[in-house]
């Protein structure tokens, strides 16, 4: 019978890829709502956690009054929407309740199958603890947007730029997991290991992505608008604060944050080069053609979205773009450790 558990293991890591590369997918769509949340200024519309019942939005008139008016006792409103009507509020909260929609549905999507998969004895020996892993991650990375979320609900109008990178990279680091499970469980099983050369150009690539959910978290998108210079300058007159130690220019000052983020890139952009050009000679090619393209298109989405003042539609495709570089450099950093080992 269908339902009935197999006497015998019967491994399908090629089903249990393609199930993971739709997680990865649903992943990716939630770190695109992501931006467009961060960029409308969504994020704090929604004033409780609430897993379950929070899955069912307002219904009524007095639903979404009550929803506002715990909205309008939040620093946000109080210090920078206030006179904000219901209907400006219902759009910022529809990315948030969108948001977090995605979030309870990946919860589904990856729990549900696995609970299957492990009942027909279908997951490839070794496999469960780490797939049992990806799905406690899942669970804290909700977690730590509500902490990310109540650092903008006491005292201050805005979240915490610190916690919004943790949630970031959380989630990202998801995405990778799931595709280099997806990619070791397509080669029959064959776990590839991270060679040297790829740990350093994926840590360089988290850094320029903290870097820039910095720079949307303290708004330094907006400080200065031009391209290659700061204010007629490579670095702005009077851009660092002597107030501030030099951690706190480099973690707080938006001026700092988005200079270090400007050059840096370029960095991460050699490295990535770097990468491919390794991937292509050992035969890795598809991921190799992939990291070029993206890295290029990356920089010149990111160079528009400075000049167009951060318009959203260019500053959400910058995140996904990213998203997919790293997706891409995940992939080649996999080729190179499944033909190294």
């Amino acid at each position: 019978m269908a339902f009935s558990r197999p006497a015998a293991p019967s491994p399908r890591p090629r089903a249990i890829a393609r199930w993971l590369f739709v997680c990865a997918l649903f992943v990716f769509a939630m770190v695109v709502v992501g931006g467009i949340t961060r960029l409308t200024e969504s994020g704090l519309s929604m004033t409780r956690w609430e897993p379950i019942s929070g899955a069912v939005p307002p219904l009524n008139e007095a639903q979404w009054n009550a929803e506002f008016a715990a909205y309008q006792a939040t620093p946000e409103y109080q210090k920078i929407n206030r006179g904000m009507a219901l209907a400006e509020f219902k759009n910022i909260f529809f990315w948030e309740y969108l948001h977090r929609l995605i979030g309870r549905t990946i919860g589904l999507v990856f729990a549900l199958p696995l609970l299957w998969f492990w009942w027909r004895r279908a997951i490839p020996r070794d496999y469960g603890p780490r797939l049992v892993a990806l799905l406690a991650l899942g669970g804290l990375q909700g977690a730590v947007g509500w902490w990310m979320v109540a650092s903008g609900l006491v005292d201050r109008p805005d979240v915490s730029h610190f916690r919004l990178a943790t949630h970031l990279l959380c989630a990202l680091f998801i995405f990778a997991g799931l595709i280099w499970t997806a990619l070791d469980l397509l080669w029959r099983g064959r776990t590839a290991r991270l060679t040297g050369f790829s740990i350093l150009a994926l840590a360089v690539l988290a850094v320029q992505l903290m870097l820039g959910a910095f720079v949307a978290g303290l708004d330094a998108g907006f400080s200065f608008n031009s391209w290659p210079l700061m204010d007629g300058a490579i670095f702005p007159a009077g851009g660092w604060n002597d107030a501030m130690t030099t951690l706190g220019n480099l973690g707080s000052n938006p001026i700092v944050v988005q200079f270090v983020h400007r050059w840096f890139a370029w960095l991460a952009a050699a490295m990535l080069v770097v990468l491919a050009l390794r991937a292509q000679r050992a035969g890795v090619r598809g991921p190799a053609h992939a990291i070029l393209t993206l890295t290029a298109a990356q920089i010149a989405l990111g160079i528009a979205a400075l000049l167009s003042h951060v318009e959203i539609v260019l500053g959400v495709a910058h995140q996904a773009v990213g998203s997919l570089l790293l997706a891409a450099t995940v992939w080649a950093a996999h080729g190179l450790g499944r033909r190294t080992a």
